[in-house]
């Protein structure tokens, strides 16, 4: 029983660093993201984060969660417009490619399904 115990107990803290290294991560990406916070906010932040990491990252979690959604969002419209442009203006490919691309995109959920069938209607009519 100790040894099964023992490796629940190893399990669990391997899963807690990973998850704790995940939040700690998204907190620095959203930190960079953040254009309107000062430089010197940013650098308290990650001292905090390094000194009291458990601590600080949930007051950040806290405070901050608003503000990490939107920037989030907003990366997110950034790359699906930048894939969008990759496929909408792809003259040179085939037919058959262009429609290829355009399906990736539906199904990675960047486009839906109107988006497609317009796409894929543009390049037929080509």
């Amino acid at each position: 029983m100790e040894s099964f115990w023992e490796f629940f107990w190893f399990v669990f803290v391997c899963f807690a660093f990973v998850a704790y290294l995940s939040v700690l991560f998204s907190i620095i990406t959203d930190l960079f993201r953040d254009h309107e916070m000062s430089g010197w906010a940013k650098a308290v932040w990650i001292i905090f984060l390094f000194v009291i990491p458990f601590l600080s990252a949930m007051i950040y979690v806290i405070v901050r969660n608003d503000g990490m959604t939107q920037r989030s969002l907003a990366s997110a419209h950034q790359r699906m417009n930048a894939q969008g442009v990759d496929v909408r203006d792809v003259s040179g490919q085939s037919p058959a490619r262009q429609i290829s691309a355009a399906k990736g995109l539906l199904d990675s959920g960047a486009i839906n399904e109107e988006e497609f069938r317009a796409l894929k209607a543009k390049t037929i009519m080509q």
